[in-house]
């Protein structure tokens, strides 16, 4: 097993000269050493610079909001995954003290993880902005005639929280080893990488040297460890499994797909297009399908598009992401807009359109119908059960049966799709 299993590229996405790209390749390097297969990793993100490194591991990977990264890996601990398997952190200095509370959280519980901090002592992908643990008198975009203020002591902070193992180390040369013992501690270690961002700190710090940096901001490397039993699940209270009150959906119909499908389905806000995606996939369920679901739409809801993504599969799904659908579905304006340039890159499958849009140019068949004929709130709606009589991938008795068990049919027009259905 080389560097080689963990990273799927030598070129990674860092600036020339970027200790991240030192911190990544000794981390694979320091895993090797310690004779972990990739999929016994989880390497947990957030936003930043660092977080870009996702896409080049063979490893499991999480990618989080900003300052979260720790938080979304002490998850991971919590479900007591074996201790075969490791925990990686990777968040910089900006998400550490957005996120400082989950850092402190974690290491009190002394769960079982490491967190590797990127410390360039700024927001290196916002613009080089001071950070909480920027040191007094460096300079950033911000600070341009320094800091004026002490960072926080981080490795005191984690110590002092209850870590197993706590280490600071520049990030310059072979550091794998020194990354070994972090990841061979059993509970919680941080160790935090001193480094300078090329883009920014080199520029706005001109001719000053990482050591005496390091030196006036007044706090050393070294290491501080203590004694402690990591977190066990038998610590706390075994709560009741929440997926015990989902009813499994029982197989009542057939479908003919032999072979995987996606779709999506997408209209405006408030027309009724996640409440849509929801009845085709249990319909599918009922029918023997395996299903994914997911909704997209502005943060502002109730306003713009609304799109939900599904696959549907004879087989069991592993991945969920849809380039190029199989499948689409437009209602709106809004929908066809937010799905353009997907419908551009189909070259066959079905487009769904009504008929009141234009027809982008594509590869896949082109149906127009008029969805919005039984109301702009029920367009979506319409549009699966159109589908679903075209297609006959799903049966429109399997829809209805998923309407009536959920007890919708007092909110819907029955009386009217079965109609305008009787039509067709």
């Amino acid at each position: 097993m080389t560097i080689n299993t963990f990273l799927n590229t030598d070129a990674l996405p860092y600036c020339k000269g970027c200790g991240h790209d030192l911190i990544a390749r000794n981390t694979t390097k320091a895993l090797v050493k310690l004779g972990y297969d990739p999929l016994d990793v989880i390497m947990v993100t957030d936003i930043g610079c660092h977080g870009i490194i996702d896409k080049c591991l063979n490893t499991h990977t999480v990618h989080g909001l900003h300052g979260r990264s720790v938080a979304l890996g002490a998850g991971i601990s919590f479900g007591d995954i074996g201790p075969e398997k490791k925990i990686v952190v990777f968040i910089g200095d900006g998400g550490t003290t957005i996120g400082l509370q989950h850092i402190m959280e974690a290491a009190r519980l002394n769960l079982n993880m490491t967190v590797v901090v990127h410390n360039n002592y700024l927001y290196g992908m916002t613009g080089g902005q001071t950070s909480g643990l920027t040191p007094v008198g460096f300079n950033t975009t911000t600070s341009g005639e320094g800091n004026p203020f002490a960072g926080y002591d981080l490795c005191a902070l984690s110590s002092a929280a209850g870590a197993a193992y706590t280490a600071r180390i520049t990030g310059i040369g072979d550091i794998s080893d020194k990354l070994v013992a972090a990841f061979a501690v059993k509970g919680f270690s941080l160790i935090e990488v001193l480094e300078i961002c090329p883009s920014y700190g080199v520029k706005l710090n001109p001719k000053r040297k990482l050591a005496e940096i390091i030196e006036k901001a007044g706090k050393p490397l070294g290491e501080w460890t203590q004694d402690r039993e990591a977190f066990s699940a038998v610590q706390g209270r075994k709560t009741q499994d929440l997926l015990a009150k989902v009813h499994p959906v029982k197989k009542s119909f057939n479908s003919y797909l032999k072979t995987p499908m996606s779709m999506v389905v997408s209209g405006s806000a408030g027309e009724g297009v996640q409440l849509a995606a929801g009845l085709i996939s249990k319909a599918a369920l009922s029918s023997g399908l395996h299903v994914t679901q997911k909704g997209s739409y502005p943060v502002t809801v109730g306003v713009g598009f609304s799109t939900a993504e599904i696959n549907l599969s004879p087989q069991p799904i592993h991945f969920h992401g849809i380039n190029v659908p199989d499948m689409a579905l437009i209602t709106s304006a809004d929908g066809l807009a937010h799905n353009r340039k997907r419908i551009e890159s189909m070259k066959e499958g079905m487009l769904f359109i009504d008929s009141s849009l234009p027809v982008p140019a594509t590869g896949a068949e082109v149906i127009q119908h008029d969805f919005r004929a039984l109301g702009a709130r029920n367009a979506a709606i319409f549009s699966v059960f159109f589908f679903a009589l075209k297609t006959g991938i799903i049966s429109t008795e399997a829809i209805f049966k998923v309407i009536e068990d959920e007890g919708k049919a007092e909110k819907l027009p029955i009386a009217k799709i079965k109609e305008a259905l009787a039509l067709l």
